[in-house]
């Protein structure tokens, strides 16, 4: 009875033993935002590069903590000129050289391995200034290998940017935003 009793106890506790903090690490260089920008002449596509990432999740409570940090500065659009206007007068990288997010909480569950998909709801930071929203991810993990990729929208004119439309050139008010995270996982 008394060894029936302990496996009874195992049972019942094994998930909590499973479920525990884990941290993804992001590899900058193998890390991407991409965004784009609509407008009435063209389709504006941008890369930026990933300064750091770090996640602490817990898969028992859905908490999510840390931060993916970009570099404002290091967007690439193909062309110099509006290069320097974006860094310069919608994103001033002077006085603002990042853009983060930092998760909260997220909804959904993270499978201990391949594919799973979550709604992540946390800070995004743009111009020093916080905003709350939720991003849905999809996550795949592999041993101590971990992918992350996002796809969602932003509304920078009416999180405080300057639009940058002139003349007959116009800008939509909202920019896709596509993520990419790849690097290691630990507990």
């Amino acid at each position: 009875m008394k060894s029936f009793t302990l496996l009874a106890l195992a049972v019942i506790l094994s998930p909590v033993a499973l479920a525990q903090q884990q941290t993804f690490v992001a590899n900058p260089d193998a890390s991407e935002v991409k965004m784009t920008l609509k407008t009435t002449h063209e389709v504006v596509n941008g890369t930026f590069h990933i300064q750091s990432g770090s996640l602490e999740f817990d898969p028992s409570v859905a908490k999510m903590s840390g931060s993916v940090v970009v570099l404002a500065g290091s967007g690439k659009t193909g062309n110099g000129s509006r290069d320097k206007k974006m860094n310069k007068d919608i994103l001033e990288v002077q006085q603002h050289a990042t853009v983060s997010f930092e998760p909260r909480s997220y909804a959904g569950v993270i499978a201990p391995s391949g594919d799973s998909t979550i709604q992540a709801t946390g800070i995004f930071t743009l111009l020093g200034m916080p905003h709350e929203i939720t991003i849905p991810i999809l996550v795949h993990l592999e041993g101590t290998t971990a992918t992350a990729k996002a796809h969602f929208v932003v509304p920078y004119i009416q999180w405080g940017l300057k639009d940058p439309s002139f003349l007959f050139w116009k800008a939509d008010k909202d920019v896709t935003i596509d993520l990419f995270l790849t690097g290691r996982l630990s507990k």
